[in-house]
């Protein structure tokens, strides 16, 4: 089970960098207000990715 968990947390990391790699793809001339707002909303996935990744770990001990 917990194997599950970490292809589980895996895939949405991996989904993440994805992500990242297709901000840095877009065109630099993006509208601040909306860069600004898929940031913010980047960070709350990613500290919701390394939290879900701290409880798994967690179980594992």
């Amino acid at each position: 089970m917990a194997d599950q968990r970490f292809i589980v947390a895996i895939g949405r990391i991996e989904h993440a960098l994805s992500r990242i790699e297709k901000l840095t793809a877009a065109p630099k001339n993006a509208d601040d207000r909306d860069l600004l707002a898929r940031h913010e909303k980047l960070k709350s996935e990613t500290l919701a990715a390394i939290q879900d990744m701290d409880k798994i770990l967690a179980g594992a001990n």
